[in-house]
């Protein structure tokens, strides 16, 4: 494997749901030791590398999340099954038979959530869609004693279980945790291209922590680096497989960066995103556009910190999210580092003022 595809190896098979990061942002900031003037932390778990060009230029923030979707145990039955909360969004449909871990204090235990077979479903049951609740996790205890032996407790977290690896001769990555793992990756790539540039400003790069769960931490480090602009490196969805014929965008994976010009929680800023896609015409980088009415990014946070921050998404199509196995280019995101460096270098304090107006 290369190195980039090496390190998104490694942080996708790392685990962190919400609330628990710490595996993962030890790993981060092994990555942006080496390529910081400094590390700076928040006190829910974000980890920024912070490089200086020039010491009065403008703040820019670039983040991924930290976290991956999840689950949380909350019962344990007399029979030894678990009952779950999902951390982040899930369908149902998603999750029947697949594997995770349960993490608990003792150790981690392979789990499966359970489902009936197909020779004992009514109609009915065959008709409709499973809800979450009504599912659950088979650890091979015997009973709720013996779980409770095993470590389990109410709150301890769950992860899917899905091993990284590539297709198309190493052109597409797969893996769980792609959403939001990949975003980490880019802050700590566009840092490396940025480590021996003259860059006009100071660079916070790297991760918040609880997005899957409303965005927590990205408040926090908002507040942490106050920047004067800032990116939210993220998944978003892609529009080339069966079923999807009908939407009226066209992401496809391998056809570019991603850029959104909408989504729950926020319209982005017009000027940055016009400084964004003219310097991707300049540079001759195809940039695909989406608009969600559902769902959002830490962006989300960004753009109402302080006074204002003129924020954008750049990320990437992704196929599958939010399940145990997503599919996305490695040309995406060699791009959208490379797109990202070039906005870096071009964001002097002037550049900045006139966006802003």
């Amino acid at each position: 494997m290369d190195e980039m595809t090496q390190m998104m190896k490694q942080l996708t098979e790392t685990d962190g749901v919400p609330g628990h990061e710490r595996e993962v942002r030890t790993i981060m900031q092994e990555y942006l030791q080496p390529l910081s003037d400094e590390i700076v932390k928040d006190r829910l778990g974000g980890v920024l590398g912070k490089k200086t060009g020039r010491a009065d230029g403008p703040k820019v923030l670039l983040a991924g999340h930290l976290d991956e979707i999840g689950f949380m145990v909350t019962q344990i039955t007399s029979k030894g099954f678990l009952r779950f909360h999902p951390l982040g969004g899930w369908w149902p449909h998603n999750v029947l038979s697949q594997r995770v871990k349960v993490k608990t204090r003792k150790g981690e235990y392979t789990g499966i959530i359970g489902s009936k077979a197909p020779h004992v479903l009514k109609k009915e049951e065959r008709e409709k869609v499973m809800e979450l609740k009504d599912l659950y996790i088979d650890i091979g205890a015997k009973d709720e004693e013996d779980a409770k032996e095993m470590g389990v407790r109410l709150g301890d977290w769950i992860v899917p279980v899905s091993d990284f690896t590539t297709m198309r001769g190493g052109e597409l990555w797969v893996g769980k945790a792609l959403d939001n793992r990949a975003g980490c990756a880019l802050a700590v790539e566009v840092l490396k291209r940025l480590k021996n540039a003259d860059h006009p400003n100071i660079v916070y790069a790297g991760a918040t922590v609880q997005e899957e769960v409303g965005l927590r931490g990205a408040g926090t480090v908002a507040n942490l680096v106050e920047p004067d602009i800032a990116f939210a490196l993220d998944v978003g969805i892609a529009y080339d497989t069966p079923g999807n014929e009908s939407q009226h965008m066209t992401c496809n994976v391998g056809d570019g960066p991603l850029v959104l010009l909408f989504d729950a929680t926020m319209v982005p800023h017009a000027g940055l995103r016009d400084f964004v896609m003219d310097t991707a015409e300049e540079i001759g980088i195809k940039v695909q556009v989406d608009a969600l009415s559902g769902g959002g990014t830490d962006a989300g946070k960004f753009h109402t910190s302080g006074v204002g921050c003129p924020s954008l998404v750049v990320g990437f199509a992704t196929r599958y999210i939010h399940s145990h196995n997503a599919i996305m280019s490695k040309s995406d995101f060699d791009q959208a580092a490379a797109l990202l460096t070039a906005v870096i270098n071009k964001l002097d304090r002037d550049k900045v003022n006139e966006l802003i107006g």
